[in-house]
């Protein structure tokens, strides 16, 4: 059996050994014209340099003679002493890069004429000699060695030009044929390619665009089919194995189904008898699966579309469910939609949850709508509130009446009082507005809870509000030698709100931060631009609160652990949170025991709002 492997093997091989031969030669070649080059370049060209040098100091020296003869002495005589030098270096030169044949012999008749040369000069440039005597000796005896010593460089200059001729010949003919060779081996390459992409076609390109195909018509769903599987090499065996997964995949499918119809029919049997409407729908609304309540009170039958049922909340809260990725809930009203069944009032609190398409994806599938009867708890939460409005109503009456007697009696109109007297009318005063604080604080939350507190909204300064809430603290704080600093600027921005509210929510922060911060202490006042919101600050150096206790503060009737009967009953930072919700904002706080506390809270920016705007206030 011959596998991919082997048939890759082969044609690669035939590739690589063509490559590798050319290459081979074509070093070789590439050698040799490297060598003719640096003949030319290198050895050749040093000669000829040396042997233009040796001319041109020799005429130098020559016409530094001629300068001693015509007057100028001394500069001839420089001329022919720095002439000298040059060429005994360039002659140096030629002696050290002998090169071919004969060039040496010549060369060393140079340095000897070229020694027997200079003796002479010493004669022709005597000074002490006539000018006849020394022209007679340059003509004479000078002037033949120097036409002798420039035939010799000439002759020496032409034997490495000559050289350099016949190598450029040589270069020029192994380049032609290293350009033929190269030509050769690319087009054996080229075919020997041909040859093994033909085979490759058929070997491995054709049966693996086979796969190709079956595996798409598996993403398909099409598990019938099944490969031939003739050839024997690797591409046969993944042909095989194809076959026993699509016989695999044909076995999980069929017990995927089945176990998926045993679940749907659980399911639909599970939902049917659970109290709680419940509705799973997908990505357009359209109802796959529901309890009989969700079917009865709401029409939430499977195959139903949620957006033709024309429940305005139900789609708002499945696109805001798929929009955030999370649970989301009904936020208006209470968080409860009314509805009647039977001409009988429900109220019900919804939640959609998305539903993930898988494991691996973070993608969502659907939405499931869970609606909560919560009708008991919303006729309970009536019932309180009707409870406390008639309790407060009626307790109001009977305390205007002990407060007008209890003021009587302090007043000594109806009798003179001893120290004892005084003292427990004093304290029953004290109980009894602490009664009647309590009382507005319950009618306060029952008003905003119930909807019936309205609010005036219009352009306020944070600074002045600011000003306005702490102005009626100022004695006690003094009082009680506490510093009580404002840092609002007074540049920043109006927000629209209702200012008696706001002076209420400054009054329940303030008169706190005073209960809590010793003589010594300092309470701060500030505000600031927080996106598009006021961010308002009631900073104190008090006691501060535990963390655990901090998240509770805001809750109806939390008070921390350890306070003073006096201090309250906890609703004071409950109708600060119902006031600043209704004003768009939020509340919180930050607090370290020992270190002191922060109570925060936003109001958004004025915009283009219409002044004197009037709204009511939902609890929630």
């Amino acid at each position: 059996m011959i596998g991919i492997r082997q048939k890759l093997v082969l044609g690669f091989s035939g590739l690589l050994l063509i490559v590798a031969a050319m290459g081979l030669m074509t070093i070789r070649q590439i050698d040799a014209l490297g060598g003719a080059i640096d003949v030319i370049l290198k050895q050749n060209y040093r000669s000829v340099i040396a042997c233009q040098d040796m001319t041109e100091a020799l005429e130098r020296i020559d016409s530094g003679v001629l300068f001693t003869f015509s007057g100028h002495y001394d500069e001839g005589i420089h001329t022919i002493r720095e002439n000298e030098l040059n060429f005994r270096t360039a002659l140096g030169i030629e002696l050290g890069n002998i090169t071919l044949l004969g060039e040496g012999r010549k060369a060393q008749q140079i340095s000897s004429q070229f020694t027997e040369y200079i003796g002479i000069i010493k004669q022709v440039t005597d000074s002490s000699l006539s000018l006849s005597e020394r022209q007679h000796t340059y003509f004479s005896t000078l002037l033949p060695i120097f036409h002798r010593i420039k035939q010799l460089s000439r002759q020496v200059l032409e034997m490495n030009q000559s050289n350099m001729n016949d190598a450029n010949n040589n270069a020029r003919y192994m380049a032609a044929s290293a350009h033929n060779t190269m030509l050769a081996a690319i087009f054996a390459s080229a075919v020997v390619a041909l040859l093994f992409s033909y085979l490759s076609h058929r070997w491995i390109l054709m049966p693996i665009k086979k796969l190709i195909v079956s595996a798409e018509e598996i993403r398909k769903g099409n598990l019938e089919l099944v490969l031939d599987t003739d050839s024997t090499d690797e591409i046969g065996k993944l042909s095989e194995s194809f076959n026993e997964m699509a016989v695999t995949l044909r076995q999980i499918r069929k017990r995927d189904r089945e176990t998926l119809f045993r679940t749907r029919r659980a399911t639909q049997e599970v939902f049917k008898v659970l109290p709680t409407p419940i509705a799973v729908l997908d990505l357009n609304g359209n109802v796959e699966v529901s309890t009989e309540s969700a079917n009865q009170y709401f029409g939430l039958k499977p195959g139903v579309n949620a957006r033709d049922l024309g429940y305005e909340w139900l789609t708002v809260l499945l696109q805001k469910a798929l929009r955030q990725g999370s649970a989301a809930e009904y936020r208006e009203s209470n968080g409860f939609i009314q509805h009647f069944i039977e001409n009988r009032e429900y109220f019900f609190q919804p939640m959609a949850v998305p539903v993930t398409a898988g494991i691996e994806s973070d993608g969502f599938a659907g939405t499931a709508l869970i609606l909560k009867d919560v009708t008991q708890l919303h006729e309970q939460l009536e019932l309180k509130c009707s409870v406390i409005s008639t309790v407060s109503h009626q307790l109001r009456t009977p305390l205007t009446s002990l407060r007008m007697s209890l003021h009587l009696l302090l007043e000594e109109h109806v009798g003179l009082l001893n120290e004892q007297q005084e003292d427990l009318l004093l304290a029953a005063r004290d109980e009894t507005e602490r009664l009647v604080h309590i009382l507005d604080d319950l009618l306060d939350i029952n008003r905003i809870e119930s909807g019936k507190a309205h609010l005036s909204f219009s352009p306020v300064s944070p600074f002045r509000a600011s000003i306005e809430g702490s102005e009626p603290f100022l004695v006690a704080a003094r009082d009680k030698g506490v510093a009580m600093i404002n840092a609002t600027p007074e540049s920043l921005p109006e927000i629209l709100a209702d200012s008696d509210s706001l002076q209420h929510v400054y009054a329940n922060l303030l008169s706190n931060a005073l209960r809590f911060t010793s003589p010594g202490g300092r309470i701060t006042l500030s505000a600031s631009e927080d996106q598009e919101n006021i961010r308002f600050t009631v900073a104190d150096t008090g006691a501060g609160i535990s963390s655990e206790h901090v998240e509770h503060l805001f809750e109806q009737f939390y008070r921390v652990p350890g306070q003073e009967v006096k201090s309250g009953i906890g609703l004071g930072l409950s109708i600060v949170k119902e006031i600043i919700e209704a004003h768009g904002g939020k509340v919180g706080a930050e607090s370290t025991s020992g270190k002191g506390s922060v109570f925060w809270f936003t109001i958004p920016v004025r915009k283009d709002i219409a002044e004197d705007q009037s709204t009511v206030i939902k609890g929630g």
